[in-house]
Parts: C-alpha cells; sequence; structure tokens
C-alpha cells in the first residue's frame, strides 16, 4: 500500500501562484511513477502532470504547460506542483496518484487502473 497526502492548495486569484505538495509512505516511493489529476464542478477527473521514477522526464496537459512544473523529491518521499499563472479554469480538487507504470502512461484518467494509488484531493481555487 502507498499512501498519498496532498498539501498546499488554497485560494488565489487569477496570476497568482501555489505550490501543491504529495508526502508518500508505505512503500519505496523512487518504485512509482508519480501524476496529478485534477477534477472541476461537474466535470470529470483529468490529467494534469506526470513525472518518471527518476525525475528525468515529465508529461503535461496541453492546458497547463509553460505555467506548471513538476518535480519530485526522492529523498524526502515527495511530488511536488508548482502553478503559475494561475486561471479561474484552473478551479478544482486536485489528486496525485502513484503508478507502477511508466511515467508516459499515466496521461489519461482511463489508463488508471485498481493497482493504482490516489490521495485524497486538496482544492485549488482561483478567483478572477
Amino acid at each position: 500500500q502507498v499512501q498519498l497526502v496532498e498539501s498546499g492548495g488554497g485560494l488565489v486569484q487569477a496570476g497568482g501562484s501555489l505550490r501543491l505538495s504529495c508526502a508518500a509512505s508505505g512503500r519505496t516511493f523512487s518504485n512509482y511513477a508519480m501524476g496529478w489529476f485534477r477534477q472541476a464542478p461537474g466535470k470529470e477527473r483529468a490529467f494534469v502532470a506526470a513525472i518518471s521514477r527518476s525525475g528525468s522526464f515529465t508529461y503535461f496537459a496541453d492546458s497547463v504547460k509553460g505555467r506548471f512544473t513538476i518535480s519530485r523529491d526522492n529523498a524526502k518521499n515527495t511530488m511536488y506542483l508548482q502553478m503559475d499563472s494561475l486561471r479561474p479554469e484552473d478551479t478544482a480538487v486536485y489528486y496525485c496518484a502513484a503508478s507502477l507504470k511508466l511515467a508516459s502512461r499515466m496521461t489519461t484518467t482511463q489508463a488508471m487502473g485498481p493497482d493504482d494509488y490516489w490521495g485524497q484531493g486538496t482544492q485549488v481555487t482561483v478567483s478572477s
């Protein structure tokens, strides 16, 4: 089992920044590709970003490219999502996920399965 706990969400004005953290425990963190997903009210959960086990490879949804950065610190068992130039449409609950799949295979919600792990989510609200 892998336990994931997100933090860092909150209320921010459009154009502002937030940094989300995802703390992992229970298994060897560096064995897992990690990702961020989000779910806005009335919408399905959607892929945001993913990072490979070593951190060498990253993947982003088109809607966040150039504004969001994903990183991880395997020594601290923690993954991060730096969100800059936030927009009202970024408002959502943000979830972190861990998978034994390659990070390149985490780029859709449909690819996530019963063997993958999810956090409880953290709310991000961007006001206009």
